[in-house]
Order: structure tokens, then C-alpha cells, then sequence
């Protein structure tokens, strides 16, 4: 930590090329993720692709919940500004869970009360004395309410729910408002403050204290991780030919794949702003509704941890 440090916020960066623009804003936040999952259909239909790229530490906290193995604990510990969904947002990643676990059962699924959506990440992968200090930093700063009531008079929405995957996990993205038709009593004029200049103004707020973070969510993304992949099961062909190497079942990650297009496009069909103007109301996300940003610290990786405080909603 240096007071005498200034760095340049990386979330400027997007706002000035985008000349403040919530239209261009949300234009680049759409194209990020559906280059993405351009990106990751080509490789994951690849007749080269490998396997899903399971998460070893979710696997061994999976196996210990169950008692299937010794308890295991996360090492990596993480402080965090959290936006939690609320219980419409929540259905709608179980309706979308539903259709996935048909096809994929074996896949971990985020549970409801860990879901969760990365506003800006402080600290990561840290031993729990460097949280701890942090966390004193920053509460000894009295910057810690600012940041999590910031929502109640910084209003911004989300739209345009869509899965975004790869070969580690699925999630539930939005984009940034842009004027769209509301279900809320939000005035659609405040989609001028996007949630990509909410991820600005709390990063201010922290660098403004000293401290210097280093997060890996600078990517133009508003998501929730809804599934990880924890084993191959189902997806590999009995070979007992190979002796090291799983043999992949291309047709079973195709079906995979194409289930979350259609997925997708009944997000499309049932959630996006329509041209008569309807829209149904789990399409859009106004941050903060029922709580504010979430101060987490601890285990958090997968949606746990420990709430040090939790900001008031509207």
C-alpha cells in the first residue's frame, strides 16, 4: 500500500473510447462476450479438443462436503465487492441450471445462495493474514460503507441475459443498459451511469486509500458462474485401448453445446427487449435491488466466504 502512488483507473480506459456512450458501451460489453463464445464453440466442437478443464480445488471441496474424502480446505483466500442477485435473477439461472443439468448432470452447479457477480475483485489467491490486513486498511480508511451503499444513489441495470461458457464453466452474463424499456420505476434516462462506470467509481474509492490492486476482472463482463465442470464423467468413451488418455465423446459435448444455444436463444426470444417494447421482467437487473454490494473476504472463490458488510438495497 502507497499514498503516493497514482495509477491510471483501467475502467477510464473503455468509457473514453467509447466517448461516454451507454449504447457503445454495451456494444463492446455484447461483442466481448459473443466473440467469446464464438471463440470457444469452435474449440470445444474441435475433433482436437481434450476435455473440459476440470477445477481440481471445487473437486476436493465437492468430494469433502460429501465425506467422501479427508476434509479439504481452500487455500486461496480473496477480498471482494459482491453483487448478489436478486430472487428473480435467481430463478432464472435455476430455470437455466434445469435445462444444462438435463443434458449435463455431472457438472457442479452454483448453488443459489452462492451465486454471485464479481463488481470488483481487491485481492485474490492470497494467504488469509494479507486479507486480513487489507481488510483493516480499508475499514481503517472508512471507505468500507461508502462502497457498499454506493448502489443506493448510484443506480444501474443490466440486460440481455445470456450464457457465456468455455472449457471450465458456464455463466449467466448481462450488458450494461442502454436505454432499453423497463419493468422497474428506474428512470432509463440514468442508463448513462453503466454498470462498467459503477466498476470505475468503487475501484477509485479503494485505489484512493493506497491500496494497489491487481484484479483479474478488468474484462468487459457482468456475470455469474452458474456451472463448473469437476469431473469428465459423461463426456469420455470407455477406450480400454488408451491407458493414459481419456478418450473424448465429441457427440456428448456437441449435445452440451448446443443445448446452451438453444438456451440462448430462448433468452433471446423470452428476456431481450422486444420491438412492441415487451419484456419480461427476470430480463433486466437493477444492481442493488433488496441488497448493496457485498464486502467479502475468506474462502469466496466459488460464491462463499465471510460478508464483513453488506450494503443497504432499495
Amino acid at each position: 500500500m502507497n499514498n503516493s502512488v497514482e495509477e491510471t483507473n483501467p475502467f477510464d480506459v473503455l468509457i473514453a473510447e467509447c466517448q461516454d456512450d451507454p449504447k457503445q458501451i454495451q456494444a463492446r460489453y455484447e461483442a466481448h462476450r459473443s466473440n467469446r463464445n464464438k471463440q470457444y464453440r469452435e474449440k470445444l466442437l474441435s475433433p482436437d479438443f481434450k476435455g473440459w478443464q476440470v477445477d481440481d480445488i471445487l473437486k476436493k471441496l465437492h468430494a469433502s462436503a460429501n465425506d467422501e474424502t479427508l476434509p479439504f480446505v481452500d487455500p486461496r483466500h480473496n477480498l471482494t465487492l459482491y453483487a448478489r442477485p436478486p430472487q428473480h435473477i435467481r430463478d432464472l439461472v435455476a430455470e437455466v441450471q434445469q435445462a444444462i443439468r438435463e443434458i449435463a448432470p455431472s457438472i457442479w452447479f452454483t448453488p443459489p445462495e452462492q451465486l454471485h457477480m464479481t463488481t470488483l475483485e481487491i485481492a485474490s489467491c492470497r494467504p488469509e493474514p494479507e486479507v486480513e490486513g487489507l481488510v483493516s486498511h480499508l475499514q481503517g480508511s472508512g471507505v468500507v460503507p461508502k462502497l457498499v451503499d454506493f448502489l443506493f444513489h448510484h443506480r444501474t441495470r443490466l440486460v440481455k441475459p445470456m450464457i457465456s461458457y468455455d472449457a471450465t464453466a458456464m455463466a449467466l452474463s448481462f450488458v450494461p443498459a442502454a436505454g432499453e424499456e423497463t419493468t422497474t420505476a428506474h428512470d432509463v434516462n440514468g442508463d448513462g451511469y453503466t454498470y462498467h462506470h459503477l466498476r470505475r467509481d468503487v475501484s477509485s474509492i479503494v485505489t484512493a486509500t493506497g491500496l494497489q490492486m491487481k484484479p483479474r476482472y478488468i474484462a468487459l463482463s457482468a456475470h455469474i458462474t452458474i456451472a463448473r465442470f469437476i469431473t469428465r464423467d459423461g463426456f469420455v468413451i470407455d477406450n480400454p485401448n488408451k491407458v493414459e488418455d481419456e478418450a473424448v465423446d465429441h457427440a456428448r459435448v456437441a449435445a452440451l453445446v448446443e443445448r446452451v444455444e438453444k438456451i440462448n436463444e430462448m433468452l433471446r426470444t423470452k428476456y431481450w427487449f422486444q420491438g412492441d417494447g415487451a419484456i419480461s421482467g427476470k430480463g433486466e437487473w437493477l444492481v442493488g435491488q433488496k441488497k448493496g454490494l457485498e464486502f467479502c473476504k475468506g474462502t469466496s472463490f466459488y460464491g462463499g466466504g465471510e460478508a464483513v458488510v453488506v450494503g443497504k438495497g432499495f
